[in-house]
């Protein structure tokens, strides 16, 4: 990794300078526009809309457009004098529990390296910050803009999180909010059954980005010069014909797929399974074929 940026993080009258990285990066199939009949790469120029005269990089500065149509110019040495205080600090202004900060203000994740000098500061704030079980809540300018953070610990390492500013998150204002919605007690109980049996520890590494994956296949495949076979699609499901039949059925199916042996929920139709628990070991041998018998009983 490069580091982008270098600073301090300033904690009280403590110092500890640090280096900065992207902690994540998009894992993408890049593409170029092209032209279809030969492959040429297509190229941009930037025209001025006012004398139609193509413009060089150091001429181009940044505009703001008024309600008039009016433009406001604006140049480097404008932005220079701006009053960036932190601009090369991270400064902690409050610790606070993790579960207080709202994951939909977070933006973009970085890494904090210590400098040589910087080492003994950074592991006594890391343990400390780690045994308190808070994030400190950070500011810091990055690219000329000066953002809100969070500074927490990620395997022995600092990660700083920026976050977007409050004005910045829209408020949800969609009709079904002012709708008064009936939700049945025993919809609500399927729905939390249904919860408990997708519960489980969460392993990134078990999901995989398939459509990249299939992306790529196509692209090794054209170059290698080969059919590219198009997967066969899946069946569609016909859709059950009521929300709790359809919770009922995804609870159903949830433990089918860990293995586990379906069990009738409670509430209407437990007292007629009830039996099917209580078979003996002589009809063992054809318990893989009774529920099929009896759920073509139950549709007919």
């Amino acid at each position: 990794m490069r580091s982008i940026w270098k600073g301090a993080i300033s904690f009280g009258l403590v110092t500890i300078p640090v280096k900065l990285y992207s902690a994540t990066e998009q894992r993408d199939v890049a593409f170029h526009q092209v032209h279809r009949e030969d492959g040429g790469r297509i190229k941009y120029k930037r025209v001025c809309t006012v004398d139609g005269e193509e413009v060089p990089y150091s001429d181009i500065a940044k505009g703001y457009e008024l309600p008039s149509g009016e433009m406001v110019i604006l140049t480097d040495e404008d932005f220079a004098d701006l009053p960036l205080s932190s601009s090369r600090r991270i400064d902690v202004l409050q610790f606070v529990e993790r579960e207080e900060v709202d994951p939909i203000y977070f933006a973009k994740s970085y890494y904090l390296e210590p400098d040589a000098q910087g080492a003994k500061p950074y592991v006594l704030l890391r343990d400390a910050l780690e045994s308190s079980g808070q994030v400190a809540i950070v500011k810091v300018a990055l690219r000329q803009r000066e953002s809100l953070a969070t500074l927490r610990v990620r395997e022995g390492v600092f990660v700083l999180e920026t976050m977007l500013w409050p004005d910045e998150v829209r408020a949800p204002e969609f009709p079904f909010l002012e709708e008064d919605i009936e939700v049945r007690k025993q919809e609500l109980s399927m729905a939390t059954s249904l919860i408990e049996s997708m519960e489980g520890d969460f392993d990134p590494g078990e999901y995989k980005d398939a459509y990249r994956e299939a992306l790529q296949a196509v692209i090794d495949a054209k170059v290698e010069g080969r059919e590219v076979a198009r997967p066969a699609e899946e069946g569609a499901e016909e859709p059950a014909a009521d929300l709790l039949s359809a919770l009922r059925a995804s609870v159903e199916a949830a433990k089918k797929s860990r293995g586990e042996k379906a069990k009738a929920p409670s509430g209407k139709g437990t007292a007629a399974k009830k039996p099917a628990a209580r078979k003996t070991a002589s009809s063992k041998a054809g318990e893989k074929k009774e529920p099929a018998k009896s759920r073509s009983r139950k549709s007919a």
